[in-house]
């Protein structure tokens, strides 16, 4: 009787081992993809309802990224595509629809360049969010507003919304790593001082 107690403990004990080892390499990979996705977690936990189709949504994310080529640009293209720009932003002020247009198809051109597939706009929002979490959403709202004015429906108001929201996609395709750094860097001083 006391072998089969002792085998029964034991049993218990791996069991609990197993679980709680278990419930901290989940609870790690969450922290994990909170911090890699940052505000682009919560849209995704909102879109799925689930947190664990969220985050299986994220992981599947990250895997096929894994597999594209995504390359920098070019200080040509670089420079190219700053120039394209500043022209873009100056069209605003005579012509603020063609200037939304505009820029959405030159963040559509920058991305192509990188090497992101451009077939499918979720899969494009989805990949992009792989890179740049933070301004993901901006891509969202601008492209939306760019949707409102093909119809007709967007004020110039929302046009400058829009044109702003391309800009900070634009930004980190564009010049990458820097401008998300000194982004962070400004946002960590913003929380500080809330």
């Amino acid at each position: 009787m006391e072998t089969r107690l002792i085998i029964a403990i034991i049993v218990v004990i791996v069991a609990i081992a197993f679980v709680a080892g278990w419930l901290y390499s989940r609870s790690r990979r969450r922290a994990q993809l909170r911090e890699r996705f940052g505000p682009e977690y919560d849209h995704a936990v909102s879109q799925a309802g689930d947190v664990s189709r969220a985050e299986a949504t994220l992981a599947e994310r990250e895997r096929r990224h894994q597999k594209l080529h995504i390359r920098p640009l070019t200080p040509e293209e670089s420079n190219r595509f700053t120039r394209a720009w500043r022209s873009t932003q100056s069209m605003f002020v005579d012509d603020p629809g063609r200037a939304i247009r505009d820029a959405d198809t030159l963040v559509t051109d920058v991305m192509s360049t990188r090497g992101y597939p451009m077939a499918d706009w979720d899969q494009r929002v989805a990949d992009i969010s792989v890179d740049y979490p933070l301004v993901c959403d901006h891509y969202r709202q601008g492209h939306k507003i760019a949707i409102r004015q093909q119809r007709g429906e967007a004020s110039t108001e929302d046009l400058r919304a829009g044109l702003l929201h391309y800009r900070e996609l634009f930004t980190e395709l564009v010049e990458g790593g820097a401008a998300r750094q000194a982004r962070q860097t400004d946002q960590r001083t913003q929380r500080r001082a809330g």
